[in-house]
């Protein structure tokens, strides 16, 4: 069966891009091109499409409204066509908050041939999008400023040394699962050093929003930051992030090297950086995300002493990630999205309290 492909585009050259793009494709089909949402509410209900992809900014319609409304009435996996533009950066976060399952950007020059060159991430993301699970949102969860996991009690981890890291890598579907986990996060917590797959200019505009949300300190890396307890480092769109030591120190370094598992930043990266320079003092985190990247890094932070955590596959957006670190052996112990924050608590102040009594 192929997969079924509504294309929502107010730009007729968008349109006939993505048009060509996908039916290029052996195991995906166009069901309808729409030119704005009240045309496209037609369609979904003619076609039934497996998967929508919908500009961010259209006529008659906002984009945004018209995710809101598809997502609590008629559920289905979205990617967003969005502007690399802070605007258009702070208007795709909202999106995947409202549910859409990832994003892909605009070229900015030369759009036809650009989009042609992003074929294949943008049929990659498709073909994501199509195994993953959506959920209807009820008004509370699009709620851009409802904390996720409100109600939970709040397991405070008493370990503030300087020594305990939290390492965390995600992609697809890791926007909302990184929030879920950081708003978790104590103010006294240890340092947390995360790679989301994500293009530069949207990371920036990501930190800033879970830095308003979290009691936590979220910053995009700069490199050369002193990792301290209660503040987290995203990797910028444009690098890979690595822990490295000075003297008693650990500090982020940004490498603009070649992409690893096609991607950087690398979550593989961040983990073989964990494993070389904090062994046991680390504790892994693999959540949602479409593809195998940490899964080795993770094994090598695990070979190296680290104790690793896995989201399970019911609470994934895409199980790809955690799944292929399953499979190696990388993680310890695997939960589902609500529970992991306390796990990786409780299981940090165990770690302290027997750390204290020998």
């Amino acid at each position: 069966m192929k997969t079924k492909v509504l294309i929502v585009d107010d730009s007729a050259l968008i349109r006939s891009v993505m048009n060509e793009i996908i039916r290029k494709q052996p195991d995906m089909e166009v069901v309808g091109v729409a030119p704005d949402p009240i045309v496209a509410r037609e369609l979904i209900k003619q076609t039934n499409p497996d998967v929508l992809t919908l500009d961010v900014e259209m006529p008659r319609m906002d984009g945004l409204d018209f995710l809101e409304k598809l997502m609590r009435l008629r559920p289905m996996p979205v990617v967003m066509v969005s502007s690399l533009t802070e605007r258009g950066s702070e208007i795709t976060l909202r999106a995947l908050e409202l549910g859409a399952v990832d994003f892909v950007t605009k070229p900015k020059l030369s759009i036809q041939s650009g989009m042609l060159e992003y074929a294949e991430l943008i049929t990659d993301k498709i073909r994501a999008a199509a195994k993953a699970r959506v959920k209807a949102r009820t008004v509370a969860q699009s709620d851009p400023n409802r904390v996720s996991g409100e109600g939970l009690p709040l397991i405070r981890n008493p370990l503030t040394s300087s020594e305990k890291l939290i390492i965390i890598g995600a992609s697809t579907g890791g926007t909302e699962a990184i929030k879920e986990f950081l708003t978790q996060m104590p103010s006294d917590c240890p340092g947390i050093l995360i790679t989301q797959h994500m293009p530069e200019g949207f990371t920036r505009s990501f930190a800033k929003r879970l830095d308003s949300l979290c009691k936590i300190t979220v910053r995009e890396s700069e490199g050369g930051e002193r990792i301290l307890p209660g503040h987290a480092f995203i990797a910028p769109g444009h690098s890979h992030l690595q822990l490295v030591r000075s003297g008693a120190n650990y500090m982020t370094q940004l490498d603009q090297g070649p992409p690893v598992n096609r991607h950087r930043p690398s979550v593989d990266v961040l983990f073989d950086s964990a494993a070389r320079f904090a062994g046991k003092n680390a504790v892994g985190v693999i959540l949602t995300g479409m593809g195998k990247d940490g899964a080795q890094g993770m094994l090598a932070m695990r070979n190296a002493g680290a104790y690793n955590f896995a989201q399970d596959e019911a609470s994934c957006v895409v199980f790809g990630m955690p799944r292929e670190a399953i499979a190696v052996g990388a993680a310890h112990e695997i939960g589902a999205l609500t529970s992991l924050p306390g796990m990786v608590l409780n299981h940090l102040a165990a770690h302290s309290s027997r750390a204290l009594r020998v």
